[in-house]
């Protein structure tokens, strides 16, 4: 079975917005990643595993809010108190959660077809995600992710870098082209490349 990119028939690749006479490297890029495992982890209640002993790709889950745990292929995402979003480049990972993390303790829960993601990335990303997201980015950093609203549509946002800002945006499959649009109309001011 073949998957289809939740925003194939309505990202365009190209230059767009305030672009003309400015370098390159100053115009945000926007594209979609897609080709993920994403699995949603949840530790229950009543589980008494400790997280210490547990490791999914040589990466702890680290149960610190906004903190990311990553490695070269994957990243776990804190989402709230014993609850994480696990997204990684690296099908065969999913063995090793199974393995891992007992169904008598943990709820696992496969995302990866059900997700749009946006990835933008340059020196104006936070003006960018300030024009729809409640949330202070003056002090988001590298290796943190939050869960918001962007434009009134529910994202999770993982920073992956910051010289220049690289964010990934997560959200409903059914809200990638909505959200697609917003942050596509957010950047015209600053002129952005379409790859």
């Amino acid at each position: 079975m073949s998957t289809i990119s939740a925003l194939q028939n309505i990202h365009v690749k190209g230059l767009f917005g305030d672009h003309e006479d400015k370098n390159p490297k100053d115009l945000l890029k926007v594209s979609e990643s897609k080709d993920f495992l994403i699995i949603q982890i949840v530790k229950y209640k009543n589980s008494s595993v400790s997280l210490k002993d547990i490791t999914i790709d040589n990466i702890n889950l680290n149960n610190e809010a906004l903190s990311v745990s990553c490695n070269i292929d994957t990243r776990i995402l804190w989402n709230s108190p014993n609850n994480w979003l696990l997204v990684s480049t690296k099908k065969e990972v999913m063995k090793e959660i199974n393995e891992k993390l007992e169904e008598a303790h943990f709820s696992l829960t496969d995302l990866s077809h059900s997700r749009a993601i946006i990835e933008i990335e340059g020196n104006n990303v936070k003006e960018v995600l300030k024009k729809g997201c409640p949330f202070n980015f003056n002090e988001i950093k590298k290796n943190t992710c939050l869960n918001s609203v962007y434009n009134g549509m529910s994202v999770t946002i993982d920073m992956l870098e910051d010289a220049p800002d690289k964010v990934r945006i997560f959200t409903l499959r059914s809200f990638g082209e909505s959200l697609y649009h917003s942050i596509t109309d957010a950047s015209l001011e600053f002129g952005y490349n379409g790859l």
